[in-house]
């Protein structure tokens, strides 16, 4: 895949207005970091057709909240509804992490949901 395929499925999951940010704060040190996620993840691994979108935001969420990387969950919440799933099925995913990978991640993750769902 190319950047620019990989930059068309990154705008169909994550919406131009979040695409449009994160190109405005590129800088000359952070310019070939933003080409080699838009190229592989984006180009590469989303576009696999082992699984669907909706199944690949499934396993984002999961692995966001086993990790802990809250800075990207808010995006990935977003991206998922986008991708087909319904609220009850994130609340699910959140379900489903307690159990693997703690109630205090998932507790965390319930906190930023419902901030995203307020929006």
């Amino acid at each position: 895949m190319t950047y620019d395929e990989g930059m068309a499925v990154r705008r169909e999951v994550l919406g131009d207005a979040h695409v449009d940010r994160a190109n405005a704060g590129i800088t000359d040190e952070t310019r070939e970091f933003q080409e080699l996620i838009t190229t592989y993840a984006w180009g590469e691994i989303w576009t696999r057709p082992g699984l669907a979108r909706r199944d690949r935001s499934i396993a984002v969420l999961s692995s966001l909240i086993a990790l802990g990387h809250w800075d990207e969950l808010p995006m990935h919440l977003r991206a998922a509804k986008t991708n087909g799933l319904t609220r009850d099925e994130i609340v699910e995913v959140l379900l489903q992490s307690a159990v693997y990978a703690g109630v205090p991640a998932a507790n965390h993750a319930f906190a930023i949901a419902k901030d995203v769902w307020a929006e």
